[in-house]
């Protein structure tokens, strides 16, 4: 093991070598307007959060909510660690530490530096799709797709907090959802989605094929073995298993993986065998979890459950971590795949995550085991958060578009500047936005802003977005006339123009240096955008704005919607 542990180490440290902190290149040396934001505060409650209040003994699902899909959970003696998709938002692939499994820090983010990956000008719903975990000899590792940027990798660290090691890629894996399972003799094998065996009988038709893996070598081995075919039922044509993990109980080694797609037909099977690579065999009364077939208008659904993970405590029981979605109409939700907590119930030597026919329950027994320290900020619940921008990095949990290549914000004094640049919020590059997540149906962001347009099209202000084609944008800018006025801006498909379309106005006249205040809130579907010119005399320009653009069914893909700031310097003719 001595061997193993300083082998693993040193693929670590080669990988580590060229770590830096976040910290793009030099800052843009065109001379443009610049936009100070004095704090951000986010204020959001569910219906949810009023019907179904936890006691002190329980806990509210989701557990993390927002978009935080595919979750992947791991344990290391007494701590638990998790990491989710980010696809194209930057810094990537968050990671969480918690001791007590409803209560989590967030410690890092593994995709923290340019230079790891290239997301180019993929589509946001593209590049890192589902990470998995595993840990062996004081390493942890993390394998990833990268969706059009190179395929499926594998980065490591001793310490989960980072810094992760550059990317070792993994060609012979193809598909998605690899997964590094290390048996009990320190073998491993990793386990994938990929093609079928043959040509593809219908749309959805894939497989779970498995490989093995030599740490030391950083390499794969041997020749690829099929798995799972179609799914755990071939007759009923199931589609996309994924999401593949192995683990091994009472001597038996059980492939968890979902089925179903990502939408309300989601769910979650288990197949078992005496050897890891198989043969598998199906658990007779599969899915061991689904949201689907239930009734669509019962009260406070949550649908499209998925993609479990499961995990063991140090008393012996089983929990399991999982994404679903909280609709507020007919399959609309903004707020993106959550992350839900369930325990396992082994019955017959099989896990059960949730029983046929029942509904994911809201509140629920907390695990026996000790609180997470220090205590976290909230993720779950009706909550506000209000960030002041006076520490030396924005929180772990705020994204941006894409990977910067240029330093073009900085934290001033207690204010977040940001560059104002011809790059666009619609243009499929990375603009000078900074945002996080919007974690309730109904949620407000508002903001203190300093900012003088120089030009016609300079901006500035909040954005709702999900995509490049779904965003709104509230702020203020200098149109053709050279009148400064507060605007309201959308873009509901690709086919609007790349700034959106102006949808409001108000003409305003600021001093040099005076701030403007700026508020989007969200009530489900429905958006209001608010201006001041002074401290809290509010000023609604638009009310009732449709917001079921930012929803996963009419803007598509897997995220959901974020909230934050934006500045945008309209380009010079022939730049």
């Amino acid at each position: 093991m001595a061997a193993g542990l300083a082998s693993a180490l040193a693929i670590v440290a080669a990988g580590a070598s060229q770590a830096r902190a976040l910290e793009p290149a030099a800052p843009p040396t065109k001379t443009e307007p610049s936009a100070a934001f004095d704090w951000f505060e986010y204020d959001g409650a569910d219906p949810s959060d009023a019907a179904f209040k936890p006691t002190a003994s329980q806990y509210a699902n989701p557990i993390l909510k927002g978009t935080y899909p595919d979750p992947a959970v791991m344990r290391v003696g007494k701590d638990f660690y998790y990491v989710s998709s980010t696809f194209a938002w930057f810094p990537g692939l968050p990671v969480f530490h918690s001791t007590d499994l409803v209560h989590w820090n967030q410690i890092g983010n593994a995709i923290d530096r340019p230079g790891m990956l290239d997301f180019g000008r993929l589509g946001l719903s593209r590049a890192v799709f589902a990470p998995t975990l595993s840990h062996r000899d004081g390493v942890f590792y993390i394998l990833n797709t990268c969706v059009d940027c190179r395929g499926n990798f594998l980065i490591t660290a001793t310490d989960p907090k980072g810094p992760w090691s550059d990317p070792v890629w993994l060609p012979a894996v193809e598909g998605i959802d690899p997964y590094l399972f290390f048996d009990d003799d320190g073998s491993a094998m990793i386990v994938f989605n990929g093609e079928p065996p043959g040509p593809p009988e219908y749309s959805g038709h894939r497989a779970i094929w498995a490989i093995g893996y030599d740490i030391k070598a950083r390499k794969t081995v041997g020749e690829r073995k099929l798995l799972l075919d179609k799914g755990v039922n071939p007759a009923a044509k199931p589609i996309w298993p994924e999401g593949p993990h192995i683990l091994k109980k009472d001597g038996w080694y059980y492939l968890i993986a979902a089925e179903g797609g990502t939408a309300e037909g989601h769910s979650q099977v288990a197949l078992r065998s005496k050897s890891a690579w198989g043969p598998y065999v199906p658990y007779p009364n599969n899915p061991i979890l689904t949201q689907r077939g239930l009734p669509k208008d019962r009260p406070l659904p949550i649908t499209s459950a998925g993609h479990a993970n499961l995990v063991d405590t140090p008393d012996g029981k089983w929990w399991a971590t999982f994404l679903a979605v909280r609709p507020y109409g007919d399959d609309l939700y903004n707020t993106g795949r959550e992350t839900f907590l369930l325990p396992v119930e082994w019955k017959d030597g099989w896990p059960i995550i949730l029983e046929n026919g029942k509904t994911i329950p809201y509140v629920h027994a907390k695990p026996n085991l000790p609180p997470t320290t220090p205590k976290p900020p909230p993720t779950s619940g009706a909550f506000k958060v209000r960030e002041a921008f006076d520490g030396k990095a924005l929180p772990l949990s705020w994204v941006t578009m894409r990977i910067p290549q240029q330093k073009w914000w900085r934290l001033d004094g207690g204010k977040l500047v940001l560059s104002a640049r011809p790059e666009t919020i619609g243009g499929m590059t990375q603009p000078s936005f900074w945002g996080r997540r919007q974690q309730h149906m109904n949620a407000s962001a508002s903001t203190e802003m300093r900012f003088r347009p120089t030009k016609a099209g300079d901006k500035a202000g909040l954005v709702a977005v999900q995509n490049d084609a779904h965003f709104f944008f509230l702020g203020l800018t200098r149109n053709a006339d050279g009148q400064d006025e507060i605007v309201l801006e959308r873009r509901a498909s690709a086919s609007d123009p790349e700034g959106g379309v102006k949808v409001a106005g108000a003409p305003v006249a600021l001093k040099a240096g005076a701030p403007v205040w700026l508020k989007i809130t969200a009530r489900g579907g429905a958006y209001d955008f608010s201006y001041a010119l002074a401290a809290g005399q509010w000023k609604t320009l638009k009310a009732d704005e449709d917001g079921t653009i930012l929803s996963t069914k009419k803007a598509g893909g897997f995220v959901g919607a974020l909230l934050g700031v934006y500045a945008h310097a309209d380009a010079a003719p022939g730049r």
